[in-house]
């Protein structure tokens, strides 16, 4: 019997989506959540049958990517929320009003 080999393309592309979406207010969680919802489901599924199987240590690799990227995703999604509630939304904008500004991106 041939073993199957898990695919773990997808957990990956999901994962590096994952890394730039952090920047915009941490959503990048759901793409990362996404992958390694379907990198732990795959990992039981091979658990459950280990011989049907080949290259487990590849999906928890990726598995272990998407924990990453949901982790710093979690942290600058944190780190938006604190900034909102001390500064305030107004200064916020604000200053990115004056970046741009400064940096010749004004209307």
């Amino acid at each position: 019997m041939e073993k199957q080999k898990l695919n773990t393309t997808w957990v990956y592309v999901l994962s590096i989506i994952a890394f730039p979406c952090c920047c915009c207010a941490g959503l990048g969680v759901i793409p990362a959540a996404i992958g390694y919802f379907i990198a732990n489901g795959k990992i039981k599924e091979a658990s459950e049958n280990p011989e049907e199987y080949e290259n487990l240590q590849a999906m928890n690799t990726a598995r272990t990517v998407a924990l990453i990227a949901i982790a710093i995703n979690i942290v600058y999604l944190i780190w938006t929320i604190y900034r909102i509630v001390t500064i305030g939304w107004d200064e916020l904008l604000e200053q990115s009003r004056l970046q741009m500004e400064q940096y010749g991106w004004d209307q």
